[in-house]
């Protein structure tokens, strides 16, 4: 019986909206105070100051070059890997600097690629793990890591630093002569990760451009400030010659961790407990005015490293949950919260809470259906009024509906805006009805990182790399920036590492 039913149903649901209802306001408070710190932060810069500091392409151009190593591992990349390799060299304006791609002798194909661009190019070392794959990303770069100490040893030159990027990277030509510039101050050094444009009808890969624009923009220089140190987040990442060595002497020769899924993650932690220092470099280069051919758009002046995200539903959700995976279950046990200063352990909260609130939004959707449908009903009076009474006019929940109203308005507000800085307005208004998309792919994200711990913990099962699938841009090799270095005889390697 309907009438005799929906006031018992309503009490429940009303129970379970003041539960999503505090998730939400602890959330939006959370985010709320990260908006509040960025902006006091461009509120104390001088006027006429950029938000985005800006370096000059002439002054980066002019230092004298030191060697620089670029990480690549490639582990079913045989799709991206050439395409990939042959846009870097082409495009940075860079001389001395060497490509370590890693690869598995069970992945031929890739082999294959690798080989084909480093018989053209011999700045293209391909480094082979011993070991079948797939492993982990921490276990392919370590090889690496291994396979450049061993360079050095070989050549007497010593790298000045050592970036990470992965097989889908479209890179900044500028870069290296960056990375070169301010190496001197930094033990490591990020840069932006910024998602490649869609058009947009492409609703899931659209959240990727959403997130990291507002994530990179704001939250990582708040990040910084607070803290001292950022993530590494896994491209984009140069580290300094004594950053490396530092961390391979302090893990016994596996200066990446081995069973975690984002190894990248508390990196930046590490280095900073060994007395190193991190930056995020959120900076504009900017070209002489009477420079041919110079950037028209905020993405194009963005230092940064770019690329194509998943741009369907499983294929994105399933990556994300390598992410939640990672920082939000796996970290508790390898990155306690103990004995960390505050700032620091608030800002691994924030990044934690994903495991929980992840599945807020979508549950908060029903029963908002639910309650629309409740008031239709009776409206059509086809069963009383719910019975509930806790959102009445007047009752403190009822108020509390519109603060979290007021934190949502703000949340938009900033999501809109810093997808706008980057991809222009009409990218920032498709923003909001992205924001709905992007909480359906982290709820399942989050569904399938429990899934996977659980079941890992229950069976002590080891968590694999869990490979997504990659896609190039399809981008004119301009002419080469600069000559090719000369044959160096290095060849491939092939290393034992454990």
């Amino acid at each position: 019986n309907p009438q005799s039913l929906v006031p018992s149903v309503s009490g429940a649901v009303e129970v379970l909206a003041v539960v999503l209802l505090l998730l939400i306001l602890a959330s939006s408070l959370d985010d709320a105070w990260i908006d509040a710190r960025y902006w006091l932060r461009r509120l104390r810069r001088p006027r006429g100051f950029p938000a985005r500091p800006e370096a000059s392409a002439r002054s980066l151009r002019q230092l004298p070059e030191l060697p620089m190593a670029v990480m690549v591992p490639a582990w079913h990349e045989s799709d991206v890997i050439a395409a990939m390799l042959e846009n870097a060299i082409h495009r940075l304006e860079y001389a001395d600097y060497m490509l370590f791609v890693g690869t598995y002798p069970n992945d031929p194909r890739t082999i294959a690629e690798v080989e084909r661009v480093a018989a053209r190019n011999p700045r293209v070392r391909r480094v082979q793990i011993d070991h079948s794959g797939p492993t982990c990303k921490a276990d392919c770069l370590n090889a690496i890591v291994a396979d450049i100490l061993a360079v050095e040893r070989a050549t007497g030159r010593e790298f000045y630093g050592v970036v990470m990027h992965d097989s889908e990277d479209v890179l900044h030509p500028l870069e290296l002569r960056y990375f070169n510039a301010v190496l001197s101050h930094h033990d490591m050094v990020q840069i932006p990760v910024v998602a490649l444009a869609r058009d947009l009808r492409h609703l899931v890969a659209g959240t990727y451009m959403d997130e990291f624009a507002e994530s990179h923009a704001k939250e990582m220089l708040v990040r910084e400030e607070l803290c001292g140190s950022i993530p590494s987040a896994g491209v984009g990442t140069c580290f300094s010659r004594p950053a490396i060595r530092a961390l391979w002497e302090s893990s016994g020769g596996n200066p990446f961790r081995t069973d975690s899924l984002t190894e990248d993650y508390e990196i930046g932690m590490r280095l900073a407990e060994l007395g190193m220092r991190s930056r995020f470099a959120l900076v504009s280069i900017v070209e002489d005015d009477n420079a041919p051919g110079a950037p028209e758009t905020p993405a194009d002046t963005l230092l940064s490293v770019r690329e194509f995200f998943p741009a369907s539903f499983r294929a994105a959700y399933r990556q994300k949950a390598r992410w939640i995976l990672g920082i939000g279950l796996q970290s508790w046990r390898q990155v306690p919260l103990r004995g960390r200063p505050v700032p620091v352990t608030y800002m691994m909260l924030h990044d934690r809470k994903g495991i929980v609130t992840a599945f807020v939004p979508p549950a908060a959707y029903l029963v908002m259906a639910y309650m629309l449908l409740l008031a239709w009903g009776s409206a059509a009076q086809w069963w009383p009024p719910g019975a509930g009474g806790l959102f009445r006019e007047g009752s403190f929940w009822n108020a509390l509906l519109y603060v979290n109203g007021a934190l949502l308005a703000v949340r938009c507000a900033q999501r809109a805006y810093f997808t706008s800085s980057i991809y222009g307005w009409r990218q920032g208004l498709a923003a909001l009805p992205r924001m709905v998309v992007g909480n359906f792919v982290n709820c399942m994200a989050a569904a399938r990182a429990w899934r996977l711990f659980l079941a890992h913990c229950l069976t002590g099962r080891p968590l694999a790399w869990d490979k997504t699938a990659h896609q190039f841009p399809d981008l004119p090799l301009p002419k080469p920036a600069l000559q090719p270095l000369p044959q160096s005889g290095l060849g491939a390697a092939t290393l034992s590492h454990p």
